[in-house]
């Protein structure tokens, strides 16, 4: 059974004056895909990040998330998409349970419906314990995992991560990836998320796109990449670093 996409850039391009920070990217991203975006600092990962957001528009091309143009229905994109940014910002006087419940407000989403989406939230991020410890007390783990829960509370289909796992130790990090994975593997969320930590893109992504100075140079599987990138034959070793730098070089 054909996946449905949910979402689709067609020749999306973004110009600041004579600057062409995105050029001509056409992806579709297929529901409860784990999807890596990779790119150099400068290559239009947030330029597009921010045009999937509906956060600036397009020069020309088009977008759509979940059927919608994110510039012309951001209110209803934004009912339908979370984001987790690199660094998350909290009340930091605030529980976590207190500022779940605020956010929750701030969607429209009524306290006895909330109540127990924001139990079932903690305990999925094991943060359970620690919800009546204020938030400005929090490791970066925890804040990173409480972000996830905030993402969650309107149990978005797309859900645009910005460096997951910056900072993170390798519990912290282990953790996040994991918790990742099970969005898309048991509640079918498309996952999109930026990264340049490429052996935890390697870890955890079901395809790759590598965008080089505003262009998408390549997307497909692992394999897929190593063989079309690398020349390799099916089962020979190869790791994401190897493939992300032979295009980097080309590009």
């Amino acid at each position: 059974m054909e996946k449905e996409t949910v979402i689709r850039m067609e020749e999306l391009t973004k110009r600041y004056g004579a600057q062409t920070a995105v050029n001509r990217l056409s992806l579709d991203v297929a529901e409860g895909e784990i999807f890596g975006f990779l790119g150099p600092n400068g290559a239009g990962k947030t330029t597009t990040m921010l045009m999937l957001l509906g956060l600036t528009e397009p020069t020309s091309g088009s977008v759509r998330v979940c059927g919608y143009d994110p510039a012309r229905d951001p209110l209803k994109v934004k009912e339908l998409i979370g984001y987790l940014p690199e660094n998350v910002g909290f009340y930091e006087d605030m529980d976590a349970r207190q500022n779940l419940r605020y956010i929750a407000r701030l969607n429209r989403i009524p306290d006895t419906v909330s109540s127990g989406r924001i139990d079932r939230l903690l305990m999925e991020v094991e943060l359970a314990k620690e919800a009546g410890k204020k938030v400005g007390s929090y490791s970066k783990g925890m804040r990173q995992r409480l972000g996830i829960a905030e993402v969650l509370i309107k149990e978005p289909k797309v859900v645009f991560l910005d460096e997951p796992t910056i900072g993170l130790d390798p519990d912290g990090t282990n953790r996040m990836l994991d918790l990742i994975q099970g969005l898309s593997r048991e509640r079918r969320m498309t996952i999109f998320f930026s990264s340049h930590l490429l052996d935890q893109v390697q870890r955890i992504s079901d395809r790759i796109g590598i965008m080089i100075t505003g262009k998408l140079v390549a997307v497909g599987s692992l394999d897929d990449l190593a063989q079309r990138g690398l020349g390799l034959e099916e089962g020979e070793a190869y790791t994401l670093e190897e493939i992300y730098m032979k295009y980097f070089k080309e590009g």
